[in-house]
């Protein structure tokens, strides 16, 4: 897993932006992926654990996309 920041949420289509280094350009991730229990939601500037893939195909302009999305808390 690597640290990522939430950048943009969608929440119209359940879906946002993640940065991290690891992930240039951004990673699209979707609220199935997110590790919370009850309504799954993140604010912008949260931190997350992320884990991600390059499908090798871009979706919504992102070349990366998450599989796990673990919050921090403060």
């Amino acid at each position: 897993m690597v640290t990522a920041t939430v950048r943009e949420r969608r929440d119209e289509g359940g879906w946002g932006a993640l940065d991290s280094p690891e992930t240039p350009g951004g990673c699209r991730g979707h609220y199935s992926h997110i590790q919370l229990d009850g309504f799954r939601t993140l604010s912008l500037g949260q931190l997350v654990d992320l884990q991600w893939e390059a499908p090798g195909f871009k979706q919504d302009g992102y070349s990366h996309r998450a599989v796990n999305i673990a919050p921090r808390h403060a």
